[in-house]
């Protein structure tokens, strides 16, 4: 019987699905082999690991984490064991930026000595004094503002030596000796603290109503605030500059104020002081913030410094004696000058100083002295 011939369309198929069979087998057949490899190895994974974890792993996580338990012992944190913000707080205590912003001052100390050695002291435009003054504090602003100075200065002096101690005084006080200091700065830090925070807040509420902004102090500062050039730009009784300064206090100082009130506050704990938060965390940040806002307010001090003493001819006289001479108000405060000019407040050479004098007979009554006399200084 003869074998009947397969066609070329059916041998053609079948060598087409033999190819894609054995194509396709020796892709599946590895790929198999791995995944069946790779969920051994992952079972056997799972099983070490499940093996190898300590039971009490969890636990220290949770306690890490700050997660509560149960304490007899009542008061903030008590049920906590261990307060991992105390840790946190450490490293942003040692953080670059804390080490770093206190170059603020030196930059600012160095620029004020570059100004001075290469401009020189705003000298008064006049060729001598006529001898007229004219009182700009009396004698409890300037006793709120020397004892907030001074109380300043020590804060400043105190508040550095606490921050850089570690790195700056160790090295040449020794450890003994910066100990010895330390603990000095910090009871002269918290005993005189509450008294620049009172001195604070009376100059606040003497000044505030001088130093709301005007168009007149934008000019000012256009024109360089007499610091810059010849030129001598009208103000009030406070001009652009100081006013710059009181807002600075308003903001800055306040935050170092109320910072300071809520780290001293523990320590008295029978006085209830309101609106003043004393929980660790808050404490904790609160110490950040004075320890910055202190050190940027202390570099811009030294420019207020520098401005009413060395820097301006006849300005430490005014809150020194209470007194400033008529030409020295007529080139910072010419607007100043001519109201208080108006009211009778200028005195004449010799004419007593005090409450009676600025409130007796006004300017007009008392007699006149020529045009271009110059008077002898007291």
């Amino acid at each position: 019987m003869a074998k009947s011939k397969m066609s070329k369309a059916r041998r053609r198929r079948i060598a087409i699905w033999s190819t894609f069979l054995v194509i396709s087998l020796s892709l599946a057949l590895p790929l198999a082999s791995y995944s069946i490899h790779w969920l051994g190895m992952s079972a056997s994974a799972q099983d070490a690991s499940n093996a190898a974890v300590n039971p009490k792993s969890n636990f220290w996580r949770a306690i890490r984490g700050g997660e509560p338990g149960y304490s007899a012992v009542k008061g903030e944190g008590a049920n906590v064991l261990v307060q991992s913000g105390g840790e946190q707080w450490r490293l942003q205590r040692e953080s670059p930026l804390l080490s770093k912003i206190p170059w603020a001052i030196a930059g600012m100390a160095l620029l004020l000595l570059l100004y001075h050695v290469f401009h020189g002291q705003n000298k008064l435009d006049s060729n001598g004094l006529s001898g007229r003054m004219v009182p700009r504090w009396n004698l409890f602003e300037r006793f709120v503002h020397w004892v907030t100075a001074i109380s300043f200065i020590a804060l400043a002096v105190t508040g550095l030596s606490l921050l850089l101690g570690k790195k700056l005084l160790i090295p040449v006080l020794g450890k003994a000796g910066f100990a010895s200091w330390a603990t000095a700065s910090i009871t002269i830090h918290n005993v005189i603290g509450p008294i620049f925070t009172v001195g604070i807040a009376l100059m606040i509420i003497m000044w505030i109503w001088h130093n709301f902004p005007t168009l007149t102090d934008l000019k000012w500062f256009a024109k360089g605030g007499g610091l810059i050039g010849n030129a001598h730009p009208s103000a009030g009784r406070m001009n652009g500059g100081e006013k710059v300064w009181f807002w600075i206090l308003m903001t800055i100082g306040v935050a170092v104020c109320v910072t300071g009130v809520m780290m001293v506050a523990p320590m008295y704990p029978s006085i209830n002081i309101p609106f003043i938060d004393t929980a660790r965390a808050s404490l904790q940040q609160a110490t950040i913030i004075h320890a910055i806002a202190a050190v940027v307010w202390t570099a811009i001090a030294l420019g207020h410094i520098y401005i009413g003493t060395a820097g301006t001819e006849g300005a430490f006289e005014g809150m020194s004696t209470g007194y400033v001479s008529e030409e020295w108000a007529r080139q910072h405060h010419d607007l100043w000058f001519d109201q208080m000019e108006q009211n009778g407040k200028v005195l004449l050479p010799g004419e007593p100083r005090g409450a009676q004098a600025q409130l007796g007979t006004t300017y007009h009554d008392r007699p006149q002295p020529k045009l271009g006399t110059v008077y002898p200084q007291e």
